[in-house]
């Protein structure tokens, strides 16, 4: 009977979680590993912990209280959770379990000092470390003392801190357990945290160690400052030595205290560099049994290791697998496309069927592999050339690895470089009717696509699919259409390098491509101008859409006067509009004609802050200022020598830029436009699915692949636990914040902006729209939560084109996330609104609702008081 209450740690391995809880699990591990050396002890099982609990039934009325508390309601969470632990520690421990923890103490030696640790089922989990949310307590001596320090541990699973972390986490209180480890207690010369991979960069070559005097809990409590040591291939290549005046040593009755350290040894480093070697070798065997980078607390005794602890590190972001060791460069590909957000198996399936490049999954996030072509010294400067005009910082990040020189080896080119780059080489003539045809061929395109997919479904809908994809590519590579892009980017550059060389003018093109024709993107936040002036004189209808709650909301607009005019105004705006979303390229997130009611705020800000007409007015304003700039450029060219040639290129180039940059924007719809094609077929299946009791819900298929989800339409059957499995992976990736450039050591790069051209205590990011305004920021993460008022600015993590609709009402834009050529700064630019994009933390450096002032000819952001 005794053995289900307490098994000894050589009896555990990390399978048995229930049993032993996180802690217990890996220390069961740790000891089972060669060389490896664990302080004896043992485990009081979760059965312990639970049939104690069931002595006290009055927890289960505190526990039903708690679930219904707010996740923000710390007060009552405080109270309650003090409540549970007070009943906790109060509980008598039955008679069978006592015995067992006593006859398991007495294999120790009955008086030997034990460190007391808390184990809870949801600890030291790969997605989650739970690291200090429950109790140990150390050099507890004495029978009598480690029961009452178990219960205290058993307690301690409803600490305020735990419980707040497990909300964070989406983890249910009644689902976790505790365990506790009692060990033989060892008294350390030095002791510390080693962690396999470095915590800060990422890079997993690098192991950092922090070490101090006595017991480790002087470091965990930040009593003192560590010894740091980088160990990478076998050698320390850095270290920092700190000033270490005090320690935690174990007083010899039991309990700790702090004692100062010898002045002549607090600056001598607690271990040597031979010992941090050898200790990294150690942590090394560990994580090559556990098969990820570990966190792993250590004691030395008598210059030899011994191992308390090791728990997963769940900070560092993934490293994509390739099955070689060679050295890999990836840029992200979300930094380009504006969504840094972690995406579902079937989006990243779904784009890496439709991309034009192969990609790299990590993280939820994919990434391209760039090192052949930083390999070859003619790509090279090609690339980071065309990454430094779109993010200086992705630039920054790729040529800090090539700076080390021996990541990157140099190879030969295999052909010659491609061709010059500049506004002159694109070979296409500038003429609108290509534009036309262009945009006439995707429509028609995505067309075909909704007539011929209509009759497909089963395995007949995947092969189709797959045929469309085909198709989908071939459009996004049509060479005319690439053509017209570059040519319009191109434009942008020469007007901007030439007229900044010839009239010392910043971002000239920014006025001269003022309401360009033919942007899909900025034409559809100038429509919802128009819905709304279709909605503003029915007061009634304008008071229904402030208390909109669900998606439904449609349907009742009819019942209300005018209300017939605006759900037709809407529905008409979904029809042209309702493929997009925020988040667009993966295909599981909801779109608006799926969630209309995410338009309602920004149709209630129109409202509330524009005049009728004003759609119109925005643009032949835009329209009159371009013309205004270009007399004004073309009159001070002229004056300048050999200025006939320079006005007359310059005109050509004004020409051309407003002809084709409209355009940019348009390929991007086109895609999304066949996306919600194929979600809305691949629902259905689901649907299917579901009614045939395959699934539980629709949405499970988004946890698949595009491949996965045609052997499950095949086969009929599904993995459900596959689908939890990706759920709690997806649930850890959102957490995650993916690197501009990521290494295939882990190493995380993210750029910076050399510059010392801004105002001390300015944000610096990158100048894409300009002019400089003042006013209110306005934080917001997500566009349905959005409520802006004439002239503030919008400070985000990124724009995709979803966020258009939110660019009419505003005065300026800064982002986080964004390049040159993204959308939002290509809308910034047709809107006339002062932009700065690549202001890392802005939104978390400027507090909603602080005055700043956005230089968005000169890259930076002030903040004022």
């Amino acid at each position: 009977m005794n053995e289900q209450y307490v098994l000894d740690l050589r009896e555990i391995d990390r399978t048995q979680l229930a049993v032993a809880g996180g802690k217990g699990a890996h220390l069961g591990a740790l000891s089972r590993i060669e060389g490896v050396r664990v302080p004896d002890g043992f485990c009081v099982t979760t059965d312990a912990f639970r049939r104690t609990m069931a002595q006290a039934p009055s927890i289960e009325d505190e526990l039903d209280r708690l679930a219904r508390v707010a996740p923000d309601d710390r007060d009552a969470i405080r109270t309650l959770s003090a409540r549970i632990r007070r009943t906790i520690e109060e509980t008598a421990v039955p008679d069978d379990i006592t015995a067992a923890i006593t006859h398991a103490l007495a294999r120790l030696g009955e008086d030997t000092a034990c460190a007391v640790r808390s184990s809870a089922t949801a600890e030291d989990l790969p997605t989650a470390s739970f690291a200090g949310q429950q109790d140990t307590y150390l050099n507890v001596v004495g029978t009598p003392a480690i029961l009452r320090h178990v219960s205290r541990c058993w307690a301690s699973l409803f600490t305020e801190r735990a419980v707040t972390y497990r909300r964070r986490n989406g983890i249910d209180d009644r689902t976790v357990h505790m365990a506790v480890v009692v060990q033989r207690m060892v008294f350390p010369q030095a002791a510390g945290i080693l962690f396999t991979a470095d915590p800060v960069t990422g890079n997993r070559k690098v192991a950092t160690v922090d070490a101090g005097y006595g017991l480790g809990e002087a470091l965990v409590s930040g009593l003192v400052n560590p010894d740091v040591f980088k160990v990478r291939d076998g050698e320390v290549v850095a270290k920092e030595i700190a000033a270490k005046q005090r320690a935690v040593h174990a007083l010899p009755g039991g309990g700790t205290q702090e004692v100062t350290i010898d002045a002549e040894r607090q600056e001598q480093p607690a271990l040597t560099d031979a010992q941090a070697v050898r200790l990294v070798r150690l942590g090394r065997r560990i994580e090559a049994h556990f098969g990820r980078p570990q966190d792993i607390e250590w004691c030395l005794v008598d210059d030899d290791f011994r191992i308390v602890q090791s728990r997963p590190i769940t900070t560092l972001f993934p490293v994509p697998e390739t099955g070689d060791q060679e050295n890999h460069v990836y840029v992200s590909v979300g930094h380009q496309q504006m969504m840094t957000d972690a995406m579902k198996p079937l989006g990243l399936s779904m784009w890496r069927l439709t991309a034009m490049a192969p990609m790299h999954e990590a993280g939820g996030r994919l990434f391209v592999d760039v090192t052949p072509r930083l390999a070859s010294p003619a790509a090279r400067a090609g690339l980071l050339d065309i990454v430094g005009r779109g993010d200086p910082l992705v630039r920054d990040a790729l040529e800090t690895v090539l700076d080390r020189g021996d990541f990157v080896p140099s190879r030969p080119d295999q052909s010659p470089a491609g061709p010059p780059r500049g506004g002159a080489s694109a070979p296409i003539e500038t003429d609108p009717a290509i534009v036309t045809e262009l945009i006439e061929r995707s429509q028609e395109s995505v067309a075909a696509l909704r007539r011929d997919i209509r009759t497909k479904s089963g395995p007949e809908l995947f092969d189709f699919l797959l045929e469309a994809f085909a198709e989908h590519k071939r459009v996004l590579g049509d060479r005319l259409s690439m053509q017209v892009i570059m040519a319009g980017m191109e434009a942008t550059w020469w007007l901007n390098d030439k007229l900044q060389e010839w009239l010392g003018e910043k971002n000239a093109a920014d006025t001269l491509t003022l309401s360009a024709p033919g942007n899909i993107t900025s034409e559809m936040g100038l429509e919802l101008l128009d819905v709304a002036d279709v909605i503003r004189p029915h007061p009634q209808v304008v008071a229904f859409l402030q208390g909109v709650g669900d998606e439904n909301f449609l349907d009742e607009l009819a019942k209300l006067p005018g209300g017939t005019e605006a759900r037709d105004a809407i529905e008409a705006y979904l029809d042209r509009y309702g493929m997009r979303c925020a988040g667009e390229i993966d295909i599981t997130r909801p779109r608006w004609s799926e969630r209309p009611g995410t338009l309602v705020p920004a149709i209630l800000d129109n409202v509330r802050n524009f005049a009728p007409g004003a759609a119109r007015q925005r643009f032949e304003q835009g329209l009159r200022e371009a013309r205004k700039k270009e007399q004004d450029v073309l009159s001070r060219l002229r004056a300048l020598p050999d200025g006939d040639r320079k006005a007359d290129e310059t005109k050509r180039m004004i020409d051309r830029v407003r002809t084709f940059i409209g355009y940019r924007e348009y390929p991007k719809y086109g895609i999304v436009s066949r996306y919600f094609v194929y979600k809305q077929a691949l629902l259905e299946e689901a649907e299917r699915l579901v009614r045939a009791g395959v699934l539980a819900e629709r949405e499970d298929v988004f946890y698949l692949t595009f491949q996965e989800f045609h052997e499950v339409v095949r086969s009929q059957r599904v993995d459900h636990r596959l689908i939890r499995q990706r759920e709690d992976a997806f649930r850890t990736y959102q957490a995650l914040t993916p690197p501009r450039v990521l290494t295939s050591d882990g190493e995380a790069l993210n750029g910076a902006y050399r510059r010392d051209d801004a105002p001390d205590g300015a944000l610096i990011g990158l100048a894409v729209s300009a002019g400089t305004v003042e006013g209110r920021a306005r934080v917001v993460l997500d566009m349905a939560q959005a409520d802006l008022q004439a002239g503030d600015i919008l400070v985000t993590a990124y724009t995709d084109p979803s966020w258009s609709p939110l660019f009419v009402g505003i005065a300026g834009l800064v982002t986080e996330v964004g390049g040159l050529m993204t959308h939002g700064a290509v809308i910034a630019r047709e809107y006339g609104l002062p932009a700065v994009v690549g202001v890392d933390q802005a939104t978390r450096l400027i507090r909603d609702g602080q005055r700043i002032r956005v230089h968005g000819s000169d890259g930076y952001v002030e903040l004022l008081p």
